[in-house]
């Protein structure tokens, strides 16, 4: 099955690492004595990917220098790059449009994840929906649970103010077709809020994964994902 472009969200300006990412882009970070995009990379290549756009903003250039075309990795890399305003995560792929796929891959730049992209897309297509969400059964166990997912369908979806009653967590890993954008006048935006619509019109399929996700957006989270490498290498 050949597999659409993914889109890499690596725009984000790293906060929650304080001092790690004061000079060092988010995907840059050290992680197992690689920079973090490096096992990314390595991980999306193994999964079939050969298409990639990094969606840059906050020190992009640097992560353009360390990636460059991609071709170490067996890929083909391009950049978007915000410009002198960061647009956020769904700004940056509404910009992006022109270099993707029809539909495409979404994966925030801190994930670290372990999913069968193949399985993910067939459900996509059999779904027949403009967007889908990858998700797992959290509980409240990796932040709070912000997902209503039943039966193949993510029924709502709400990052800012999530609901008790929620069980899922939004994964990390998504599949938008081009026309989840239309009727997007914004510049500036962020993924979220387009899911978050999607989901409210029916219009968000979702996959579960059995297995926990990995980041490192936060010093926590880099610790166990840079444990988790370590002990596969």
């Amino acid at each position: 099955m050949s597999m659409p472009v993914l889109a890499l969200l690596a725009g984000g300006l790293a906060t929650r690492l304080g001092p790690l990412s004061s000079s060092t882009p988010k995907s840059l970070v050290n992680v197992a004595g690689r920079p973090f995009i490096h096992h990314q990379l390595t991980w999306l290549a193994a999964a079939g990917i050969t298409d990639l756009v990094v969606c840059a903003g906050y020190l992009g250039e640097k992560i353009r220098d360390f990636s460059g075309d991609g071709s170490r990795y067996g890929l083909r890399l391009r950049y978007s790059f915000d410009g002198e305003k960061l647009l956020g995560t769904g700004g940056a792929l509404k910009k992006a449009l022109p270099l993707l796929s029809d539909p495409f891959f979404t994966l925030y730049g801190d994930s670290y994840l372990d999913l069968p992209l193949d399985e993910v897309l067939s459900a996509f297509k059999a779904s027949g929906k403009p967007g889908l969400m990858s998700v797992w059964r959290n509980e409240g166990q990796l932040g709070p649970s912000n997902v209503d997912f039943e039966s193949g369908l993510v029924r709502s979806y709400e990052k800012q103010k999530p609901d008790p009653n929620m069980r899922y967590i939004d994964y990390g890993l998504g599949l938008l077709s081009k026309a989840a954008f239309e009727g997007e006048d914004r510049e500036a935006f962020d993924l979220s809020e387009l899911f978050s619509r999607l989901a409210r019109g029916s219009g968000l399929a979702g996959y579960e994964s059995l297995q926990r996700f990995y980041e490192i957006g936060s010093v926590e989270g880099l610790e166990e994902t840079e444990r988790l490498i370590q002990s596969r290498a």
